[in-house]
């Protein structure tokens, strides 16, 4: 989207613009198309509050030099409350029909496997670099590794959601319409049950890292494993608080831990679990899939990690 947003600008300048994409020539583990700007983890932008959170000003700032990443995403807007998410699929035609309908850009679908050594470049390649682009920005960067985690958001089908547990809310109420103040699906999980989830979350097997894979996550964007490895109670401080909720079903009792689900489409047929990179974890036991499924099916936690062990 970098790359997209960079191109446009120029081209909205006068400055006739070349974009690379390797895709669908070269493909790669998480993309699934060949559209420019397709999201392949969460479908938000994160805040848009502009008043009181920094990536909301800069949503505002890239709205007031015109950019096409914001008003691509306004354009295919879904419920999330106080944050920007998209049906991500129809954000990604659009982008791709703007970059191409535009005069002064031409898109070339082909793999760039060194860094030019004329002309002027914008190199905005993403976390799924291809390696031998990859080794050229390293030589060139004299780093010794280049890292991003990043994960691919696990999908939650909205049928497959008990209601008479879960319920419809974004915390603290966000929102200016009663769509967005009801843009959240909340799955609700007692002490006993969070207290096997972590259990089970604990002991689960983990997926070894293949060659030139590292562990080098950031601390702001850790599997549920490690965190809860820092402590039982990280997650229910974290991706799972359950504050600025209330049970509508069961509204005198706070639960002890919550998962958020946030649309994922129009349709509201889909849903990914809100902190996505976090629920795609590297447990084998297929960790992310568990919290969804412990309210639906209302087992504990231990005994639903034993179905979808893989």
């Amino acid at each position: 989207m970098a790359g997209c947003e960079a191109a446009w600008q120029a081209a909205q300048l006068g400055v006739p613009v070349t974009i690379y994409e390797m895709r669908p020539k070269v493909e790669t583990f998480a993309h699934q198309t060949g559209d420019l700007g397709e999201m392949v983890c969460s479908n938000s932008f994160r805040s848009d509050d502009d008043e009181q959170n920094a990536v909301g000003l800069v949503h505002w700032e890239m709205r007031a030099a015109g950019s096409l990443i914001m008003a691509t995403a306004d354009k295919h807007r879904i419920p999330a409350g106080g944050a920007l998410a998209v049906d991500r699929e129809p954000y990604a035609k659009s982008i791709t029909a703007a970059i191409h309908a535009h005069p002064l850009i031409n898109v070339t679908y082909d793999e760039i496997t060194h860094l030019p050594d004329e002309g002027q470049w914008i190199v905005a390649t993403g976390p799924l670099t291809s390696g031998a682009l990859a080794e050229a920005i390293q030589a060139e960067t004299g780093s010794e590794a280049l890292a991003f985690f990043d994960a691919i958001a696990p999908i939650i089908y909205a049928d497959s959601i008990d209601m008479s547990r879960a319920w419809m809310q974004s915390r603290y109420d966000k929102g200016e319409t009663e769509e967005e103040r009801t843009a959240y699906l909340n799955c609700p999980m007692s002490k006993a049950q969070y207290e096997a989830f972590i259990d089970a979350l604990l002991e689960a097997e983990k997926t070894e890292f293949k060659p030139g894979e590292t562990a080098g996550y950031f601390d702001g964007c850790l599997p549920i494993e490690v965190m809860a490895e820092r402590g039982r109670e990280t997650l229910r401080f974290g991706p799972m608080k359950p504050v600025g909720l209330c049970n509508a079903h069961d509204p005198e009792n706070k639960p002890y831990a919550v998962v958020q689900l946030r649309r994922d489409n129009a349709l509201g047929k889909l849903f990914n679990i809100v902190g996505s990179v976090r629920f795609s974890t590297s447990a084998t036991a297929m960790i992310s899939m568990v919290c969804s499924v412990v309210f639906i099916a209302d087992r504990s936690a231990r005994a639903v990690c034993r179905i979808f062990r893989t």
